[in-house]
């Protein structure tokens, strides 16, 4: 058993949660789970396992948040701390990589990154948006989720950040209704965030100074605050045709193709819109765009 610790968010995820667990279960010593008052079989399930401690909090609309509550509150006694949703589960190779060789990881690493294959409708997409590397696993002390509204990233205080060769995946079983109302609810935070870059409704957005997140997860970043100047409407379409053609998407047959259409124009096109109807409501006052987002939509930033 490994000096790890895992911490798995969870909301009505008795679909995932056993799939989760049994993946981890063998290598860690103890998983935690931030529960948000699940209303289905999910807590039922994850009280089958020894190592499973439950821990709930109100969700707030705010990932980070809810992951650092998690930090903060539970009682983490692994040096090592890997951070996993309850639709994701890591590789056989991958868990071989991790026990291989985290028991004599140098001191002056602290994060650890690996490679996400996103599995749709039982394919993976393995262009398009292959590899996206993500700082998953970090010694416990030395980083937390940054606080973002969407594409937050774990980030470390101090040392260096390594990335293994392995893959885990993000495979989540519901169905494609599910999967659009999810970006529905994700688009107005998504609007938000590029709000936030474009005038600086918070500040989380402008510098990412003073820590370290993995060397892809920085390009994005910077790629995002490009996108964010494009025009509206357009940026998404563009963004469509470089996932689908320039990327090749279209390799991943019809699968490919509604994954790309949904997440890559579909999504960012609902996105645009939020901005147009947030900014023209609020034009680019930042004091009522807050109050709009929070009034309206919940969110609070």
């Amino acid at each position: 058993m490994l000096d790890l610790s895992v911490i798995i968010l969870t909301k009505d995820e008795e679909l995932h949660i056993d799939r989760c667990l049994k993946n981890v279960s063998a290598i860690a010593k103890e998983i935690f789970i931030i529960d948000s008052f699940s209303t289905d079989r999910t807590l039922e399930i994850a009280k089958r396992y020894p190592n499973v401690t439950i821990l709930q909090n109100k969700w707030v609309n705010n990932y980070a948040y809810q992951f650092n509550w998690g930090l903060e509150n539970a009682p983490i006694t692994g040096k090592w701390v890997l951070r996993l949703d309850a639709d994701e589960y890591l590789l056989p190779e991958l868990i071989d990589e991790i026990k291989e060789k985290l028991p004599d990881m140098p001191e002056n690493i602290s994060g650890i990154s690996f490679n996400r294959r996103h599995i749709f409708m039982d394919r993976w997409m393995k262009h398009g948006i292959y590899p996206v590397t993500l700082l998953r696993l970090f010694r416990f002390g030395k980083g937390k989720c940054e606080q973002r509204l969407m594409d937050e990233h774990i980030q470390i205080d101090e040392g260096e950040n390594i990335c293994f060769e392995n893959d885990f995946c993000d495979h989540n079983l519901n169905n494609l209704s599910w999967f659009c109302h999810k970006h529905v609810n994700y688009a107005v935070r998504e609007a938000a965030d590029l709000i936030d870059i474009e005038i600086g409704l918070t500040g989380a957005a402008q510098s990412d100074e003073g820590r370290v997140i993995n060397t892809q997860a920085g390009s994005k970043r910077r790629k995002k605050h490009s996108y964010a100047r494009k025009p509206l409407f357009w940026r998404s379409f563009a963004y469509f045709l470089y996932r689908y053609f320039a990327k090749g998407a279209w390799r991943d047959g019809k699968e490919g193709f509604i994954f790309t259409f949904i997440q890559g124009w579909w999504y960012r096109t609902l996105v645009d819109a939020k901005v147009y109807e947030i900014k023209r409501k609020c034009g680019n006052d930042p004091e009522k765009i807050t109050r709009l987002l929070r009034e309206e939509y919940g969110v609070s930033l």
